[in-house]
């Protein structure tokens, strides 16, 4: 599978000198499996790019995860250009929690005034699956989804195909247990001898004695999680949006100095837009 960083900051889309290395965009992943399905995880301001991307490839048929429905994870979705053309064919997997369903989570930002456009102005051709079993199979790949610990809740995703495995946990509080959330041996266990896992790792520990329960974590659990789990790469995610490069760099380097530490050899790095991973 290949997978594709659209967006990589949490909260509100950032802009500017300081955010160059790891761009600004809100929270969006694509997934090309073996037999060419196109998968998109959340539809923050990254999904903007994407969909233009897509279009140039010619690709009309996608298949778009929901995490959960904070904004930061749905605003792009009006963006999305597919959507207004009818050779577009979209399946919406996700859980709709506190809504009433997943087309009343994603059509109700664009009613007025929120938005000058109508959801009716939509000439794709959408269906909506809610997410409720053990694991999904599309065409060569395995999607098993697990609960996340996060305010309102929400949905993390294991993606299986030929013997490799991504897991994504983002909006996932491990500090802090919320209401449908699970355990840490629960995530761990969900996590055990990933590939690659790219996790929430938003806050330092100054940082979280001031946000927990927020909903996110630091990037130190992040990195406990990993090693703990034997996954062989970890990517921090949810970059905070006041997080310019050089910090996020330095984050990541006393990860380094924490798994040498410990002596784990797992890869650590920072996820930032534009970047690409093949398992």
């Amino acid at each position: 599978m290949l997978i594709r960083c659209w967006g990589a900051r949490g909260s509100i889309p950032v802009s500017g000198p300081k955010y160059l290395k790891y761009g600004g965009n809100t929270t969006c992943l694509e997934i090309i499996t073996k037999d060419n399905r196109v998968l998109i995880v959340d539809a923050g301001s990254g999904i903007r790019e994407a969909g233009n991307a897509l279009l140039a490839q010619d690709r009309h048929d996608y298949t778009l995860l929901l995490t959960h429905a904070h904004w930061d994870h749905i605003m792009g979705f009006p963006f999305f250009k597919p959507l207004y053309s009818s050779r577009t064919k979209l399946s919406v997997w996700g859980r709709a929690f506190v809504q009433k369903s997943i087309k009343n989570i994603l059509s109700r930002p664009m009613m007025a005034p929120n938005f000058p456009v109508d959801f009716s102005a939509i000439r794709a051709d959408i269906s909506y699956k809610n997410i409720c079993h053990d694991h999904y199979e599309l065409g060569a790949i395995k999607i098993f989804p697990t609960v996340l610990s996060h305010p309102n809740q929400g949905t993390g995703f294991k993606f299986v195909e030929d013997g490799k495995c991504f897991v994504f946990l983002t909006d996932n509080e491990l500090g802090y247990h919320h209401e449908g959330g699970l355990d840490h041996q629960q995530y761990l266990g969900f996590c055990r001898s990933a590939d690659l896992l790219i996790h929430d790792a938003e806050y330092n520990k100054d940082e979280y004695e001031k946000t927990r329960g927020w909903g996110h974590s630091t990037y130190d659990d992040a990195l406990n999680l990993a090693i703990e789990a034997g996954v062989k790469k970890f990517g921090l995610f949810h970059h905070n949006q006041d997080r310019f490069d050089e910090e996020i760099d330095a984050m990541v380097d006393d990860c380094e100095k924490i798994k040498k530490s410990r002596g784990a050899n797992l890869e650590c790095f920072a996820v930032r837009q534009s970047m690409e991973f093949k398992l």
